[in-house]
């Protein structure tokens, strides 16, 4: 859902334009197999097909998700295999990513040279299973909800930053990657997207308040690799069956998607980023930030100089994913529906996180983290 930019967001103007017939050549000529359902889907700066496809003379048909890397981050194949590792990796851990298929010739991904009536365009493709699920924008997000949802973001740093081991992890290392919170103030330069004045100063404010709190500490903070982008579109989540077949009225995680904003950062980080993208579709946002931590810090418990960063960091978030999606917009005007989903709401909470006050919110996420870890032991 969100993209590198390191020069007037070119990811966005380098989107792929395939057509349904060109995915279905690209997924038989590379993996074999024969396609019987393309559907485009929507996205941000690449572009995904669901694909339904079984092997020759096999009448069992599959799911997948063909991906289709825009052009100019094709120019970084050691990122690409970087996150297509990560994510096989977690898979094999037990944790609900897709599982990157192998090409006919072994391979994890393949760039391919795309013809665009003429007009010849270089993408890396890749095959990934089908999750099934509902993304959790979709679903009021409940304690236990948000709860599993900060475990999970805490599992899935702690097993990369420890576990994972690959020749491209150096290419997580990604200087001025837009969406690193260390860079929130390379947002200066696109603040100028946001017209209204008032909502312009309130970002200022934010990057203000990250230089001055924030920056001088990052060095105390505890380093990992994160994933950078679990929000509540990036998160699936299916009704638990019982033995006998019964659906609960309970929900696990069935999916995590989209590994394109990995990167090195801090344990905090993914938690500030978690919990701004669970405020989004909530209709009592603050609180949400204790459920998420509790979950968090189930796993892996942050220091008390990583806990006073943490609402800045939320609000640095925010600030982040709106400048950008107006940015956006200005460059890719015909996908604004899908580049204004978080603003849609993000400019409400973040006023409102703004309004409230540190201290207040911070005691909201403790009172809150404390209630719903108390109940946890009652039952």
């Amino acid at each position: 859902m969100t993209s590198e930019n390191k020069a007037g967001n070119s990811d966005i103007t380098s989107k792929p334009a395939v057509s349904e017939e060109q995915a279905i050549k690209l997924t038989e000529t590379l993996y074999g197999f024969r396609v019987s359902k393309v559907k485009p889907l929507p996205s941000y700066d690449d572009q995904n097909f669901y694909i339904q496809a079984g092997d020759d003379g096999d009448s069992i048909q599959r799911e997948y998700i063909l991906k289709i890397t825009n052009g100019e981050s094709s120019k970084n194949a050691e990122l690409i295999e970087g996150q297509t590792c990560a994510m096989k990796f977690l898979n094999e851990e037990g944790l609900p990513t897709p599982n990157p298929l192998p090409t006919k010739t072994g391979e994890i991904m393949s760039l391919e040279s795309i013809d665009y009536s003429g007009v010849i365009q270089k993408h890396i493709v890749r095959l990934l299973t089908y999750l099934p699920g509902t993304p959790a924008a979709e679903i009021e997000a409940t304690p236990e909800i948000l709860f599993d949802i900060g475990r999970i973001a805490a599992t899935i740093d702690e097993t990369l930053t420890k576990k994972f081991q690959h020749s491209c992890k150096k290419s997580f290392d990604r200087g001025e990657f837009i969406w690193n919170l260390s860079n929130t103030p390379l947002l200066k330069q696109y603040t100028y997207a946001v017209k209204e004045k008032n909502l312009r100063q309130k970002i200022e404010g934010v990057i203000t308040q990250f230089d001055n709190s924030v920056k001088q500490n990052l060095k105390s903070f505890r380093q990992c690799i994160n994933h950078g982008d679990l929000n509540d579109h990036n998160l699936l989540l299916e009704k638990i069956s019982t033995l006998n077949g019964n659906i609960r009225n309970e929900y696990r995680i069935s999916g995590i998607l989209d590994f394109g904003d990995m990167s090195y950062g801090y344990y905090v980080f993914e938690v500030a980023i978690t919990i701004m993208y669970m405020m989004i579709e909530s209709t009592d946002p603050l609180p949400v930030g204790g459920y998420v931590l509790a979950g968090y810090e189930s796993m892996v418990p942050l220091t008390k100089e990583e806990k006073e960063a943490l609402f800045t960091l939320v609000c640095c978030r925010f600030a982040q994913s709106l400048v950008m999606a107006r940015y956006s917009v200005l460059l890719c005007p015909q996908n604004e529906e899908y580049l204004m989903v978080t603003a849609k709401t993000g400019w409400k909470h973040l006023m409102a996180l703004l309004d409230t006050g540190k201290e207040v919110v911070e005691k909201i996420w403790e009172d809150t983290a404390r209630s719903f870890l108390d109940k946890r032991e009652e039952n």
